[in-house]
């Protein structure tokens, strides 16, 4: 049974353009096949002035309170062992077009076509992956209540509004809630980094020497001495001696390495019976929330699946916990670790900001979300605004990326 909301979201319409097809995309083997018909004029208008956000717009839950992995008993959840649970499990597979490249080639020459009708279609001369002044189109999503469903299991604002079990909706999230800070701390130093919060996850890097960290022992390097570390980090977070913020670094690439080395395979990384019980909670929060995640992998795909487009995340969760959720979620495929933002520290203008410098005035940008932040720097920007309330939301803008709409 899918849950649909009164109204379509707001649409961005330009007319269809010369972007090529997109690359047909099944995360579990759902059929997306058949939609209702959507047209150009069932869209509302980009900014609604009386538009008010159905879920709580504060930032994400704070784990400045968990210091530490704390096991939740979920005496409910068992995991049943009588099936694969990997034909159950939505994941996002990369299309076939590379990735988008590192900020190191952002000095080469531009390759761009000045002939607006390319836009979105790569030269056929020019077979080489795009640079990120080549991106034509950038499309800034929001993460919690956008992409994924998860705060709002928390309040109990998801169930009010769609008629779910309250008790269920709420487990599953503290579930959940377990997860992410678990991975969080137990796999990518959360524990060292709360403090220590980034924007991005290169931000401290030109305080790395390359120091080859396969030996390395990050227990003991002294990071978290009393003399060096615990408040060092408090207030601009790039407080510390060199030696200080070389081992800071160290922290920022190795997870950077983890995040790309099981960006597809989080299960590998949780290892048993973590994964199972991940594959379990995933199954149940699909059907909680009627394959929201699975519509909004879909959008994810098609936009990914065009050359010269780029999914950007900009969340207000702190950057190591956001990684987290991306990763159990299984959205690591949909977004390079160089394309997500945490505004936490500095709010989503100044991440808007930063991705425009990024890619260039000439792109296109989009902002997809559900929250006020988002909408309202979107509309000061002058930049489209795609509004997501609902799973119906999500299949209306995969409708309108399938018809070359955006």
């Amino acid at each position: 049974m899918h849950t649909f909301c009164g109204s379509i979201s707001s649409g961005i319409f330009q007319g269809p353009n010369s972007i090529t097809g997109s690359t047909p995309f099944s995360p579990a083997q759902q059929d997306f096949s058949t939609y209702s018909s959507y047209s150009p004029s069932q869209y509302s208008p980009y900014y609604n002035t009386h538009y008010n956000s159905p879920y709580i717009t504060s930032s994400n839950i704070t784990p400045s309170a968990i210091t530490t992995a704390i096991p939740y008993q979920h005496t409910d959840h068992a995991v049943s062992t009588n099936h694969s649970p990997e034909s159950h499990t939505v994941e996002y597979h990369a299309p076939t077009s590379p990735p988008t490249p590192g900020k190191d080639q952002e000095g080469a020459p531009a390759r761009r076509s000045s002939d607006v009708k390319l836009r979105g279609r790569k030269r056929a001369n020019d077979p080489g992956p795009p640079l990120d002044s080549d991106i034509e189109r950038v499309f800034i999503w929001d993460l919690d209540e956008t992409i994924i469903i998860f705060h709002s299991l928390l309040t109990g604002t998801f169930s009010t509004r769609f008629g779910k079990d309250s008790g269920k909706a709420v487990s599953l999230g503290l579930w959940m809630e377990e997860m992410i800070f678990n991975l969080a701390d137990s796999r990518l130093f959360f524990n060292d980094l709360e403090e220590c919060d980034q924007v991005h996850i290169d931000d401290v890097a030109s305080d790395d020497n390359g120091q080859d960290l396969s030996t390395y022992n990050f227990g003991t390097d002294g990071f978290q001495s009393p003399a060096g570390g615990g408040t060092l980090c408090l207030g601009s977070g790039v407080h510390g001696g060199v030696d200080w913020m070389r081992k800071l670094a160290f922290r920022y690439r190795r997870v950077k390495e983890i995040y790309n080395a099981y960006k597809n395979n989080v299960g590998g990384l949780l290892g048993s019976p973590k994964r199972e019980e991940w594959l379990q909670l995933r199954r149940e929060m699909e059907v909680l929330t009627d394959l929201w995640l699975t519509q909004a992998l879909k959008a994810l795909a098609l936009i990914n699946s065009r050359p010269n487009c780029v999914n950007v995340m900009v969340t207000t969760t702190q950057l190591i916990p956001a990684l987290s959720k991306v990763l159990l979620y299984g959205l690591g495929g949909a977004f390079p670790i160089e394309n997500i933002y945490s505004a936490t520290k500095t709010g989503k203008e100044s991440c808007f900001e930063r991705v425009t410098q990024r890619f260039g005035r000439r792109a296109v940008y989009v902002v997809v979300g559900d929250g006020v932040e988002e909408e309202t720097v979107a509309k000061k920007k002058n930049m489209p605004f795609w509004r997501v309330t609902c799973r119906a939301d999500l299949e209306a803008l995969s409708h309108a990326l399938e018809l070359d709409y955006l």
